[in-house]
């Protein structure tokens, strides 16, 4: 069985603290806030971002630098001793960084796979975890680019937001759209499946979004995912930007909604929060991967 590493980028929501324990190697996405550089998980966190948010600061994402992602393969392949690696960046859909692997990965003559499958925050962290289990089942990295990537749309996310400032001020909504939806306490539900966050519904009110989440979901696991079983052939995520309080009660809720699956909570990674700002509650499902031969 070969040795082989499991990387991805901050965007999966794995800290560098995470990925040290499970072993999988993090690249950090750098993030300009008022024109200075800052990495997630190494001089950025959580708190700080959402503060420099509040303040009104300008951040914009970036991609790590080719010499950053090239230095970490090179001393995973000719320090530590592994064979291969399974590269899992952001969707190419939302980034140019995966697009920028797969060239990157031409110079390693077939010992770096990068991993295009379409994916961010919680449903990419999802990914990196299956091919983990991948590796442990023996699969090469060949096999493990070819399964995620067939399987690339089996995901979903659906989010609904607690203020419509930074959809107005990434451009996704006018102004007048922003303040009317203020006014009417409009509440937009935007998913995210496959490149895009898009918008899914608008309800008057929280309570009705977080319906139309459970719904759509609910829709789902009816829909196109009926083949799958409960349980291990599906994982539901209950994902925020919200405190640890209330992103407690938001997963029992879904607990309740959905008692026959497991409900794994995490926080929606910065690079979505960018987009939605604190307070936005989320809920994610996903496929775990079929059985592939090549």
């Amino acid at each position: 069985m070969k040795k082989i590493a499991v990387v991805t980028d901050s965007n999966s929501g794995i800290t560098q603290k995470e990925g040290e324990a499970l072993g999988i190697y993090v690249v950090p996405m750098p993030f300009y806030i008022d024109g200075q550089v800052y990495y997630e998980g190494i001089n950025l966190d959580r708190e700080t971002f959402f503060e420099k948010q509040d303040q009104g600061a300008e951040i914009t994402t970036s991609q790590p630098s080719p010499g950053d992602v090239m230095d970490l393969w090179d001393r995973l392949l000719e320090k530590e001793g592994y064979e291969e690696i399974v590269y899992i960046p952001m969707s190419s859909g939302l980034s140019g960084s995966c697009h920028t692997a797969l060239t990157l990965a031409e110079d390693y003559d077939g010992r770096v796979y990068v991993v295009d499958n379409q994916r961010i925050s919680v449903t990419q962290k999802q990914s990196v975890m299956d091919a983990l289990q991948m590796v442990e089942d023996g699969k090469s990295g060949a096999q493990i680019k070819k399964i995620l990537e067939i399987e690339k749309l089996e995901a979903s996310i659906y989010i609904t937001l607690d203020t419509l400032k930074y959809l107005k001020k990434g451009g996704r909504i006018t102004p007048a759209a922003a303040a009317i939806g203020t006014v009417l306490n409009l509440k937009p539900v935007l998913q995210i499946q496959g490149e895009k966050l898009d918008a899914y519904a608008k309800v008057r009110g929280e309570k009705k979004a977080r319906k139309i989440m459970k719904d759509a979901v609910h829709k789902d696991l009816s829909q196109r995912f009926k083949e799958a079983m409960a349980g291990d052939g599906i994982k539901l995520h209950a994902a925020h930007t919200t405190t640890d309080e209330e992103a407690v009660k938001w997963a029992k809720d879904l607990m309740e909604e959905f008692p026959s699956y497991e409900i794994v909570s995490d926080p929606l990674s910065l690079s979505v929060s960018c987009h939605i700002g604190r307070g936005a509650v989320a809920v994610a499902v996903t496929k775990v991967p079929g059985n592939y031969e090549e």
